[in-house]
């Protein structure tokens, strides 16, 4: 954790003041996808009933290259049955495990789709692999908003506030509002550990600086993940913990392990580790912002499989 970390200490006051006051504590319900394992969020003010959808997923099968809505559809139907406004579509970062539902929830529920500054850096790493061509802005145009670390926002009467925790990719985002962190895949539950850091951007280094950061946060601060797996010996699927408890228990980042542990501990796992199987079409997607690439003259959207280049 960098000295006078001015917006750490900015959310710890934010956290401090939800967790003594219920009213600034916003009401949050998880979707988990089990294709993809992951979950995604809808958090809302229940005094004004505005909310944000985070890490959204668009089903796709990618042997037939279909879409379909059907994780999207039970995120609209809870947005409609409470009766919600929806002001942000928010991403962690450009996700490399399933694809953003953003743009569709966006037509039918309204908000602004946002992400962190640092797509634009994502956008030319892989631009390039896809070889995007001229008309693929690389400026993160393709968003309505972009974060930087420390940013605040709303939910209505609850607070928000932006930290940048790259490592995984260089653009992820942790996004506190009110008590609650949506941390995105910096962290996973305490009995499976963390993301991994081997994608093009990551590092393993800067990984453990951005979680040990979060892990400064206050010890009851909620910690919202966006994916669980189910590590050996759980049966059932978990993704709500908190600060006191990774500190203590994860296996990977509890406290006590050094930041040449880790590295060591997460470069070797990494070089254990395939692909993700829906990485290609993810991320070309994502850096998009959850758009399909633009039809061809026949009306198709096509999606690039590069050979040999990953």
């Amino acid at each position: 954790m960098k000295p006078n970390d001015a917006a750490l200490n900015a959310a710890t006051s934010q956290i401090a003041e939800a967790q003594q006051e219920p009213e600034r504590r916003p009401s949050i319900a998880g979707f988990f996808d089990e294709a993809t394992n992951t979950v995604s969020y809808v958090v809302h003010d229940p005094a004004t009933r505005e909310a944000a959808i985070i890490d959204s997923v668009l089903d796709y099968e990618a042997a037939s290259g279909r879409t379909s809505y059907v994780s999207a559809e039970r995120v609209i139907e809870y947005v409609t049955a409470h009766d919600l406004s929806v002001v942000w579509l928010i991403e962690t970062h450009a996700h490399a495990d399933h694809i953003s539902a953003a743009p569709y929830l966006q037509e039918k529920l309204g908000g602004k789709l946002a992400i962190g500054k640092d797509i634009i850096r994502v956008q030319d790493v892989f631009g390039k692999l896809f070889n995007a061509g001229t008309d693929f802005e690389r400026d993160g145009s393709q968003f309505d908003h972009l974060f930087v670390d420390g940013e605040t926002f709303s939910l209505g009467s609850i607070a928000g506030i932006a930290l940048h925790v790259p490592g995984h990719t260089p653009a992820d985002m942790a996004f506190i509002i009110g008590d609650a962190a949506f941390v995105g895949d910096t962290m996973f539950m305490p009995d499976f550990g963390t993301a991994r850091a081997d994608f093009p951007g990551g590092d393993a280094r800067q990984l453990f600086r951005s979680i040990r950061r979060l892990l400064a946060l206050p010890g009851g601060t909620r910690l919202f993940l966006c994916h669980d797996y189910k590590a050996p010996g759980r049966d059932d699927y978990a993704w709500e913990t908190t600060v006191e408890q990774q500190r203590a228990s994860n296996v990977h980042v509890r406290d006590g392990v050094t930041e040449e542990e880790f590295v060591a501990l997460r470069t070797s796992r990494d070089a254990t580790l395939s692909m993700p199987g829906l990485i290609l079409p993810s991320v070309q997607v994502n850096i998009r912002g959850g758009r399909l690439p633009e039809p061809e003259d026949n009306g198709v959207s096509y999606i690039k499989i590069p050979v040999n280049a990953v």
